[in-house]
């Protein structure tokens, strides 16, 4: 492997530390780079074909950059001073509302639709990519992003292709789920995101033997990664070539991410090289990055990135309003330049985690949103909370299922009998945790139109044409159960205990 030097700390040493303390941690750090530069040569000998070999060795070589960068970082104990930070200007986030509308829809053709399909789908017991959940209509993620793209190619009469972004651990599932939208009216491309080793927290070193190791030595290194994956697969010079300028990201698991003419135009229209959604902050996106002012540029600040004793401040929405929805608009050329002049460093986030046979890993990643602060006249939009519908958890999926909403053309819509603008809360305990024990406990998914608020504890199953009104608690204690029966109506209604419900249909709980 060809090996990076590793950035070396600068002279000015932080207030809080001696000198003595920088030259060990610089020689510390000397080793470290030295050792996983030996470790990481030896792995790409391992790989005996060409082709592959030279393809692993380039990921190895952007890992290697990204691992020196965190020791140096490490070593010069490098934080944001948190007195600079400031709540972004004025012009720096565009209401959604002061967009004008696009008239021109020819303007598509200059688009790609990318999703970031390289998730699991973990926390919520699944094994396979999360995009072929079943989310509504016995329609999957990834069912309804086609819907979406090819009612708008037809509509239009464009050409916008989709781009999925899959990972080591999705790939061959995604190639084999895309093959049944052979016929439909749009081009997929698929592309793989860099596969990092793990390194061992105690040594430094790679989890990994050989190129070809067990998948849990490996991990995909973020979604900031997909300029990188997009550069070095060949897509983005493929893009280009076909005439695509612009890059509408969003994680597959949004279905709030539809393709948005008026966001569109309006980058086309400020020449801007970026835009950020960003949306109101609520109680439930209190750990969500946000867009901040620093020494007068605009960039995103993640909580891991925030020193612990301002986390609360973080999480307050008096000085940050606003938080990242991970829908973001690129300028391809301007992408192009970047990666081929100065590069592309994001802030690194160290994720820990721990291997099933108990050792201390880390992992570096970084953040797509990241990314705003290499572009000219980038910005933010404060946009409407309907564009940020994920599906993070069973009690999310339980809301998409509803009667809440409905479909048109893949995408959802509020259910124009909802008499309130917001959605209900719904919190499932840890019994609801996994999809399979969801599916189990819903014989079918409740009525939930005139719903506040719904809280549920323990083992409770419910039945079929259940309807759920106002503010609902269901706990079963431990060791009890409740069944909620078929045709049951709870209207502000407290349920706990152990018991079976035996009601008339229709009967009123109050």
């Amino acid at each position: 492997m060809s090996a990076l030097k590793a950035p070396q700390p600068t002279e000015k040493t932080p207030r809080t530390r001696g000198v003595s303390a920088m030259h060990f941690k610089s020689a510390t750090t000397g080793v470290a780079t030295k050792n996983m530069r030996n470790e990481l040569n030896r792995l790409v000998n391992t790989v005996s074909d060409p082709e592959t070999r030279k393809a692993f060795d380039t990921e190895m070589q952007s890992f290697f950059y990204l691992f020196t960068r965190y020791l140096a970082e490490k070593a010069q104990s490098k934080e944001l001073d948190w007195d600079r930070i400031k709540s972004p200007a004025a012009e720096q986030i565009v209401p959604y509302d002061n967009l004008s509308e696009s008239t021109d829809p020819s303007v598509l053709n200059k688009l790609a639709v990318l999703k970031v399909n390289g998730g699991l789908g973990t926390s919520m017991g699944m094994t396979g990519a999360k995009s072929a959940l079943e989310v509504k209509d016995d329609m999957t993620f990834l069912d309804l992003t086609v819907r979406q793209i090819e009612h708008l190619n037809t509509t239009h009469r464009v050409d916008v292709p989709l781009i999925l972004m899959t990972s080591f651990n999705t790939h061959e599932d995604t190639l084999r789920i895309i093959k049944k939208y052979a016929n439909q009216q749009l081009r997929i491309t698929t592309f793989n995101q860099s596969r990092y080793p793990r390194i061992n927290k105690e040594t430094l070193m790679p989890l990994p033997r050989s190129a070809t190791d067990d998948k849990s030595k490996w991990y995909p290194p973020g979604h900031g990664d997909l300029y990188n994956a997009l550069m070095h697969s060949g897509v983005l010079d493929q893009l280009l070539a076909e005439g695509k300028e612009y890059l509408f990201v969003s994680n597959s698991d949004n279905l709030g991410a539809v393709v948005d003419q008026k966001i569109l135009q309006h980058m086309i229209d400020t020449n801007a090289e970026f835009i950020m959604e960003v949306t109101d902050k609520t109680k439930a996106d209190v750990k969500g990055g946000t867009l901040i002012d620093y020494d007068g540029n605009v960039q995103l600040l993640e909580i891991a990135q925030v020193p612990s004793e301002h986390t609360e401040e973080f999480k307050s929405v008096r000085k940050f309003k606003i938080f990242n929805t991970n829908n973001l608009w690129v300028n391809l050329k301007a992408l192009k330049r970047i990666m081929e002049n100065e590069g592309m460093e994001l802030e690194i986030i160290v994720n820990p985690k721990v291997t099933e046979d108990g050792v201390s890993v880390i992992q570096l990643e970084t953040a797509a949103g990241a990314a705003i602060r290499h572009f000219k006249n980038a910005k933010g939009i404060n946009v409407p909370r309907s564009r940020f519908l994920p599906v993070k958890s069973c009690s999310d999926l339980l809301l998409i299922k509803s009667d809440i909403y409905s479909l048109e053309h893949g995408q959802l819509v509020i259910n124009p009998n909802r008499m309130f603008g917001t959605t209900p809360v719904i919190k499932l305990g840890d019994h609801f945790k996994k999809i399979a024990q969801f599916q189990k406990r819903f014989k079918k998914i409740p009525k939930i139109i005139e719903l506040d608020h719904l809280t549920v504890t323990g083992d409770v199953y419910f039945g079929r044409n259940v309807t759920l009104r106002g503010t609902v608690i269901v706990v079963a204690n431990e060791g009890q159960r409740i069944d909620i029966p078929d045709g049951c109506v709870l209207e502000n209604r407290l349920l706990s205990g152990n018991l079976t419900m035996t009601v008339r249909p229709l009967a009123f709980w109050r």
